[in-house]
């Protein structure tokens, strides 16, 4: 008897236990019963199902990735290319998702991949190779993603993006790719010469300016001091004439004696009246200093 109300007991927690699920950030759960979808449950947090009559399929609503397998394609002028890519995308209907795929990842993977590649495959189909060349990868994968969703909509699926991982030329375009490249990088490094000299112009003319008004401002100060030391140097004339004029006559005579023989080598002819050699002549005409 204790034996069964014990296995009474454990069923009992068992079935409780089995009764709830929870919800976690960035998932959704699927509550299936007999392979029919009853409900979808997005918000986090624990929900209550009927135990062992109801499954609940968990799903990831985060972005998902896989690499595409490297395809070759022909281009609208009989071009051949491989080209390697990868895919984002995300589960946008878990109903619709779980009917395409039984909730399965890899079997949503295996389904999605030749969609994008034939999406991809016709893209490269309506352009020439020199098109693809000229316009990148960003017309590419714009496009294959445009047609990728409208076509995955059925799987429960949206594509986040399609990238181009490579894309490899033949092989007598490739030197014309590299040729195009290295004319683009010239281009790109004689613009930025360009500009660098421009700038280097623009500096040296500001500085030269800039040279020229502090020269001018230096001569006009210069010029400046030097009338107020001829001023001051006038007045201290003036005053020193005016204190003792005989005096002053005199150190202005000794002052050009200076300068006419000062170097030991000048030769002046004068008559011997002149007013030059007064001072020489009569030295009582020496004014006495007070």
């Amino acid at each position: 008897m204790k034996t069964t109300a014990a296995i009474i007991i454990v069923l009992l927690l068992l079935l409780g236990v089995n009764s709830f699920y929870s919800v976690e950030d960035g998932q959704s759960a699927l509550v299936v019963q007999f392979g029919k979808i009853l409900r979808a449950d997005k918000q986090p947090g624990l929900h209550a199902k009927v135990p062992l009559l109801q499954q609940v399929l968990t799903l990831d609503d985060r972005v998902l990735a896989f690499d595409g397998a490297p395809q070759r394609y022909a281009t609208s002028d009989k071009q051949s290319i491989n080209v390697d890519f990868f895919v984002k995308w995300r589960i946008a209907n878990p109903e619709d998702y779980y009917r395409a795929t039984g909730g399965d990842e890899l079997q949503a993977g295996q389904r999605l991949s030749p969609i994008v590649s034939n999406a991809l495959r016709s893209v490269v189909d309506a352009h020439t190779l020199q098109q693809l060349i000229a316009g990148g990868q960003s017309e590419l994968t714009a496009s294959t993603l445009q047609q990728s969703n409208e076509q995955v909509k059925a799987l429960g699926i949206a594509v986040v993006d399609v990238r181009i991982t490579g894309i490899e030329f033949p092989d007598d375009i490739k030197a014309a790719v590299y040729k195009r490249m290295q004319i683009e990088r010239q281009q790109q490094a004689a613009t930025i010469r360009a500009d660098g000299k421009q700038q280097a112009e623009t500096i040296k003319a500001d500085a030269d300016s800039q040279a020229q008004i502090l020269h001018a401002n230096g001569e006009s100060d210069a010029e400046k001091v030097k009338g107020e030391g001829d001023a001051q140097v006038a007045q201290i004339y003036a005053q020193a004439a005016a204190q003792d004029p005989d005096f002053f006559a005199f150190y202005r005579s000794l002052e050009a004696y200076k300068q006419a023989f000062g170097d030991g080598k000048a030769t002046i002819i004068l008559k011997p009246d002149s007013e030059f050699l007064r001072y020489f002549d009569s030295p009582a005409s020496v004014p006495a200093r007070h």
